[in-house]
């Protein structure tokens, strides 16, 4: 324990006073005032990215085994937090951290979470959420209208229909895809007969009763890691994920998928279920929107759900000049929106909304004491329990921002996107690797001189006998996976550096496909990231790379001279 704190005596009338408002209002505001000042020093902070602590150093701070055992003033606690925690946080809303989805958020959300924890509704009832669980509702049919646009009459019918649920709110994106494959396999395993339908039989018992050995779930490469997981919690397996490799552009190769849905269906030593095929609208590496229209129609052929996952790029669909790459999302069976990423608000909150008002009966479940079968709680349809008042966070966003002012929040971010890539192209010593759609850029560092070698490779292997085509190939793989080593020691410089900061993945998508590329990703939201600033992050990791360069060169030297 820090000596300079002050014990208090432990005694139940100074812990009545910790559980309800302080005597006086002035003494509430004085540890609001203290709280924001900490907060507010926080972002007014000079320096890096990250603090200079190391991670070893960081755990010797938090290396204390025992839970306290008396009582300490709260403002040595906000002072502690201060020091340890608050002073080695990453600064997410800083305008040089592009490399995740994590962004800036507005103050105003501060205030919401302030609002949000005094309240401390729990949305899994009524007794304990009474007007929160009527946002709630109104949340989800706006969104729901958003995606699926029903007529009126149907929103003025279900909005607070207590027999039915739109949607989920959720704690996030793993949550909203885990609840539609839930509600898919369900689906794909309906009562049948004396068969009580998956649920009550179990995956065994439904899977022979069907005559199927097993029931897969279809995803592009680009699928997020939730839906494995997903699959795996609810009893289908990690392998019975099927991987549909994606076009030049990301996007789901539709004519792949349709041979392989063709080849499950031809099988002849097992039958194969398809439970559901999902679409991504904004992959959250490359920022690309699959051919929904298409899937819809392909989804419905194989009898399978069809799931949209657009935890990243739903939010674009208040902006009516983005709604045409989402054509087709209105015929999906399910869609997962987060509202932690384009919608600016704290992590974290997601949503899954589903076209059939009923589709959410099929997981519905009920307890004596609490979401009684013919209750209005809306944790009736929900897998989690508990569950805080965090829908008040885009609720008010939607008011305070406005489609009119998410659409300016997106013309900023596809700025950016476009000016970074206009200014790394210009560089010479980097090379864009995607066609953003939804403000994800992937590049990565490569000397002028490597790319020019590179075209000339290119141009042997296109025009020249196999002999020599076959040695191009092999230079350019060769070249590539020094390339690759080059960017992921860039990579740590970058972070060693501290000033900006932007992620890194690996990707069998780029021009180079099959060989896996490391690139470095991008992402273009926050409103304070302006030209100057990208100007700088652009010079920076320039001079990075061309330092660390000089330990490649020699290799890259011997590559290209190499004879066969």
């Amino acid at each position: 324990m820090n000596e300079s704190h002050k014990l208090v005596r432990s005694n139940l009338d100074y812990l009545k006073k910790l559980f309800i408002m302080p005597d006086s209002p002035d003494k509430f505001i004085e540890f609001g005032h203290e709280l924001l000042e900490l907060i507010h020093e926080f972002f007014q902070e000079k320096g890096g990215i990250h603090s200079s602590a190391t991670l070893p150093e960081l755990s010797a701070i938090f290396n204390d085994t025992n839970i306290p055992e008396s009582p300490l003033l709260i403002k040595d606690v906000l002072t502690e937090i201060k020091s340890k925690i608050i002073k080695h946080s990453v600064k997410v809303g800083s305008p040089y951290y592009i490399g995740h989805m994590t962004s800036a958020i507005p103050y105003f959300m501060i205030l919401l979470e302030m609002i949000i924890a005094a309240l401390n509704q729990n949305q899994v009832k009524i007794e304990s959420a009474r007007a929160s669980s009527f946002v709630e509702r109104e949340l989800i049919a706006w969104v729901h209208n958003l995606i699926f646009d029903r007529k009126s009459s149907f929103y003025e019918k279900n909005i607070h229909n207590h027999h039915i649920s739109l949607g989920n709110v959720t704690s996030g994106g793993t949550l909203s895809n885990m609840t539609a494959l839930m509600v898919a396999r369900e689906k794909a395993f309906p009562p049948d007969g004396d068969f009580p339908g998956l649920r009550m039989a179990g995956s065994n018992k439904a899977l022979s009763h069907y005559r199927y050995s097993r029931g897969v779930v279809m995803v592009s490469t680009r699928g997020h890691y939730s839906i494995t997981k997903a699959v795996n919690l609810l009893g289908m397996g990690e392998s019975n994920v099927i991987n549909i490799p994606v076009d030049n552009n990301n996007h789901i190769d539709i004519r792949k998928l349709r041979r392989k849905i063709k080849a499950l269906q031809e099988e002849t030593h097992e039958r194969t279920k398809i439970i559901a095929i999902i679409g991504i609208a904004g992959t959250t590496e490359t920022g690309n929107i699959d051919d929904l229209e298409t899937l819809a129609q392909i989804s419905r052929e194989a009898g399978a759900h069809f799931h949209v996952d657009a935890a990243w790029g739903g939010p674009a669909l208040l902006v009516d000049e983005y709604r045409p790459m989402f054509k087709g999302i209105e015929l999906a069976d399910s869609v997962a929106i987060d509202t932690h990423k384009l919608l600016f608000c704290p992590a974290s909150m997601g949503m899954v909304l589903f076209r059939n008002e009923k589709d959410l009966n099929l997981i519905k479940h009920s307890s004596h004491y609490i979401i009684r079968r013919n209750s209005v709680d809306t944790g009736r349809f929900t897998l989690e329990g508990s569950r805080p008042f965090a829908c008040l966070k885009p609720w008010a966003a939607l008011k305070i921002i406005g489609r009119k002012g998410y659409g300016l929040l997106f013309q900023h971010a596809r700025e950016s996107t476009n000016y970074l890539r206009g200014i790394l192209d210009h560089c010479g010593n980097f090379e864009v690797l995607n066609n953003p759609e939804l403000f994800i850029l992937n590049y990565r560092f490569i000397p002028e001189q490597v790319r020019d070698q590179i075209s000339i490779l290119e141009g042997i292997s296109a025009y020249s006998n196999r002999e020599k085509a076959r040695d191009a190939e092999k230079k350019i793989r060769n070249i590539n996976k020094l390339i690759n080593s080059l960017n992921i020691k860039f990579h740590r410089e970058l972070r060693r550096d501290d000033s900006t900061f932007v992620s890194r993945t690996t990707l069998e998508s780029t021009r180079y496909r099959p060989q896996n590329i490391v690139v470095l990703r991008a992402i273009l939201i926050n409103p304070l990231t302006e030209k100057e600033v990208l100007d700088e992050i652009v010079q920076t990791q320039n001079r990075i790379g061309l330092t660390i360069w000089r330990d490649f060169k020699p290799a890259y030297l011997r590559i290209r001279d190499e004879v066969k």
